[in-house]
């Protein structure tokens, strides 16, 4: 039996797309645009996430060693996103399907409004039979706004669009219980379950051009199984890895989802890095929002306000290891929270409805 699944997205890493050196390799990119062709003509929506600017950029000019890194990533991922768009839209219009280019920064999903504009926007683009091209806007991602690599951004995208699955494509086999090169280490062929800390036995080395190294994509496959998502790491590098994989006769790691959240729980589990303020919880609270019953956090459970926030912001709520336990929206905000610190009957600060906890 093979994968049916209805809403794909698919991240093709830089070091599947790059030749060694450096330069884009135009065999293997078409090989997949026939590959996702093949797939969408079977009635299935595609979603793109495609790394590649910065390589294409620099087959067509050379900047000076003397550039800083930060400007020259700037400018080889500006001149290069127009060659990657439109390597990809010749590719697709022989297959007569259209493409269309989506370009993200961070800041699209930390706040409400842009998140769902952009989901609109990509609906429309699926309805329409379009395939979208997803990138990071790197002409305006500065360091402390950028993803962490664009499989964190395929992971927002999956649980944004409730994607079936999310096919990650890198230039390995999949994750390894050691070293790959080690004699005796084997591709795990499922994960599934509660966290594991896959730094124990994967590499932490990145590849030459990716930003995210295995331990970052084992997490956010994690997370993002949790959502209820099916997670595969499979390598781009082999001929028909795309189709074989959706009939499961190719060698790979899939990370089993567990439960199905809502959207809106969907959007707070990937909003730590915008979470505002926070609040410190008593050990009676973990254990409350931990139990499988469905919890809401009420102030009688809240030790104190770390830092400040507004009603409908996200925020973090941490126990007294200063472990995250979850991530929530205020239903009111942190001066009204500090009056009600510890307080019985009292209004909850986060609902259940709009909780997201970790794990």
């Amino acid at each position: 039996m093979a994968f049916n699944y209805q809403r794909i997205i698919i991240k093709i890493g830089s070091n599947v797309l790059t030749q060694k050196n450096g330069l884009p390799d135009q065999q293997r990119i078409a090989h997949l645009v026939d590959q996702i062709s093949a797939i969408k003509k079977q009635g299935k929506e595609v979603i793109l996430v495609s790394s590649g600017a910065v390589a294409s950029g620099r087959s067509l000019i050379t900047v000076s060693e003397k550039a800083d890194a930060v400007a020259a990533r700037q400018l080889l991922a500006s001149i290069g996103q127009v060659k990657l768009i439109n390597t990809y839209s010749q590719l697709f219009e022989k297959h007569n399907i259209l493409c269309s280019q989506v370009l993200v920064t961070a800041e699209d999903f930390r706040d409400r409004k842009h998140y769902l504009n952009m989901k609109n926007c990509l609906e429309a683009l699926l309805q329409h039979e379009v395939i979208p091209v997803v990138n990071e806007n790197d002409v305006v991602s500065v360091t402390e706004l950028m993803f962490t690599d664009n499989d964190e951004l395929a992971g927002l995208l999956a649980s944004m669009l409730n994607a079936n699955a999310l096919i990650i494509l890198t230039n390995v086999d999949g994750i390894y219980n050691g070293d790959p090169k080690a004699e005796g280490s084997a591709v795990i062929d499922e994960v599934s379950g509660k966290e594991i800390d896959f730094s124990a036995f994967v590499s932490s080395g990145r590849s030459q051009f990716g930003r995210g190294g295995m331990i970052t994509k084992s997490t956010m496959a994690q997370k993002t199984a949790q959502l209820g998502i099916n997670v595969h790491i499979a390598n781009g590098t082999r001929d028909n890895v795309l189709t074989d994989l959706l009939d499961k006769s190719v060698i790979h790691t899939r990370f089993v989802p567990s439960k199905t959240a809502s959207g809106k729980k969907k959007w707070i589990a990937h909003s730590e890095k915008s979470a505002t303020g926070s609040v410190l919880i008593n050990a009676g609270a973990r254990e409350a929002l931990l139990s499988n019953k469905a919890t809401s956090l009420l102030p009688i459970g809240i030790v104190g306000v770390v830092t400040d926030f507004k009603k409908g912001d996200v925020i973090k709520i941490i126990d007294d290891a200063d472990k995250l336990i979850g991530l929530g929206i205020a239903e009111y905000g942190s001066d009204k929270a500090r009056e009600r610190v510890g307080h019985k009957n009292q209004k909850a600060l986060v609902h259940y409805d709009y909780l997201y906890l970790q794990g």
